[in-house]
């Protein structure tokens, strides 16, 4: 099951977040691991994973800051206040020896996860690295188009020098190398985007 939780800053999202995967995992002690919770930020990631944890500790512990939690959860898996505490410390538990199962990560790092694991099939090395600075992978990608130019590849070719060519014209610098990367910035801007689909 999906379920999207959409609401604006200041909204009590985390506390809706934190109640629904409690509501999850209490079910069964080691449910957690099978619960995927997906943040934007790691801090936001860090925040909602130890507010879990808080949670745990002081649903089993019986704080009254957490009475209205307690109640929402009782009805919601209909237990008793005793049953609550009682499944309450003993995921806590759980989630502390297994900490590496908690599955509250940001949307890169899941992505990551399924690609590494998914790397055999993807043709990719098992050892590649994940670029996130643009100007380096767009470096990259312009000498390896400029590698592409020989006699072999006849388009390619065709396609720099009619480039170079537009640009020496309209009075623009003659270095290939910067103009394509300039170009290529564009696939970057947001505002390109319908132009480029």
């Amino acid at each position: 099951m999906l379920t999207i939780y959409k609401a604006s800053a200041g909204s009590g999202k985390t506390y809706t977040l934190v109640k629904e995967y409690l509501r999850l995992a209490l079910k069964a002690p080691l449910q957690f691991r099978h619960i995927l919770a997906i943040t934007f930020t790691n801090k936001a990631a860090n925040e909602m994973k130890s507010r879990v944890l808080e949670a745990l500790e002081g649903l089993s512990k019986g704080e009254e800051k957490y009475e209205s939690l307690s109640i929402e959860l009782c009805v919601a898996l209909q237990k008793t206040k005793e049953e609550l505490q009682g499944d309450a410390g003993a995921i806590l538990r759980n989630m502390l020896h297994n900490y590496a199962d908690i599955s509250i990560s940001t949307i890169d790092s899941f992505v990551h996860r399924i690609v590494r694991a998914f790397a055999y099939d993807l043709h990719l090395p098992m050892n590649f690295e994940i670029e996130m600075d643009s100007n380096e992978l767009l470096s990259q990608a312009v000498e390896l188009l400029l590698d592409r130019i020989n006699e072999a590849d006849q388009q390619v070719t065709q396609a720099v020098l009619d480039f170079a060519e537009s640009k020496i014209e309209d009075g623009k610098s003659w270095n290939v190398e910067f103009e394509i990367a300039k170009l290529g910035k564009q696939l970057f801007v947001d505002e390109s985007l319908p132009y480029i689909r």
